[in-house]
């Protein structure tokens, strides 16, 4: 199972480029649901309008080498490595569900773009990766939608309560648990059975849901908080620091009241 390219063996019967239409059309409704959210939430024009108001209260000039090195690094360490959350297990779940998702649709374009028409033989690495990847998406997903979610965590709401914002984890890991089902039970071949066919059909609804409910869901935010940590930074290292005051110069104070409960409200 691991090993085999099941949309290779879906082009079989389906024709390649009905399956290579689908990823255009998915990535098609993430543009457009994306540029939909930019121009109705107006982040973009927030970010403008604030790095312009930090540029004015610029205590200092970056040059060009250092900007470079300020945005490697947040590359790097920042984004990928979630460096936001702090250690712990909220990080370690966030870093398997992105690197896993990463690796999951990299490998689903590439086998269908490259591997579906034609005679062309699937590298055993792609298949390898695509599980890999789905795996790590559901491990880190529903480690945190079970254990970790803020608001069940803090606000003792239960682990079934969704709201809008839920979508986008939910979808997704819909997606990747559907994705194994379907790849396991193809791998089984069972002729005319109905089993794989089922699980590939809510596979591709969990796609449908996952990418064309960007404008609905946390999908775009994938997009904001990189550019947040990158404007973060360099206003930090020219001195602007979003137009906020600068650090105190005393130690932070918070009294005995913090060490009361283990920290657990955000």
């Amino acid at each position: 199972m691991i090993s085999i390219n099941p949309f290779a063996v879906l082009a079989e019967s389906v024709p390649s480029v009905l399956i290579q239409g689908f990823v255009i059309v998915m990535v098609s409704l993430v543009i457009i649901g994306t540029l939909v959210d930019i121009i109705h939430k107006k982040n973009i024009k927030y970010f403008f309008n604030n790095a312009k108001k930090a540029k004015l209260s610029a205590t200092r000039e970056l040059g060009a080498s250092e900007r470079i090195s300020i945005i490697a690094k947040t590359v790097v360490y920042d984004i990928a490595t979630t460096a936001e959350l702090g250690a712990g297990k909220r990080r370690v779940a966030h870093v398997l569900g992105m690197w896993g998702t990463i690796l999951f649709w990299a490998a689903s374009v590439i086998m269908i773009f490259c591997y579906t028409s034609g005679d062309a033989a699937t590298p055993t690495l792609w298949p390898i990766m695509w599980h890999i990847g789905a795996i790590m998406t559901c491990v880190g997903g529903y480690w945190f939608w079970l254990f970790l979610r803020v608001d069940v965590l803090a606000e003792a709401h239960p682990w079934y309560r969704i709201i809008k914002a839920d979508l986008f984890v939910l979808a997704l890991l819909a997606c990747a648990t559907f994705g194994l089902v379907w790849s396991y039970t193809q791998s089984l071949n069972l002729e005319n059975r109905w089993d794989d066919k089922v699980f590939l059909t809510l596979y591709i609804v969990s796609n449908l849901i996952l990418f064309g409910g960007v404008y609905w869901s946390k999908f775009a935010h994938m997009f904001y908080k990189p550019g947040a940590a990158l404007q973060k930074n360099l206003a930090e290292a020219d001195g602007s620091r979003d137009n906020l005051p600068p650090l105190a110069d005393e130690p932070k104070q918070f009294g005995l009241g913090i060490k009361r409960e283990q920290p657990k409200h955000y």
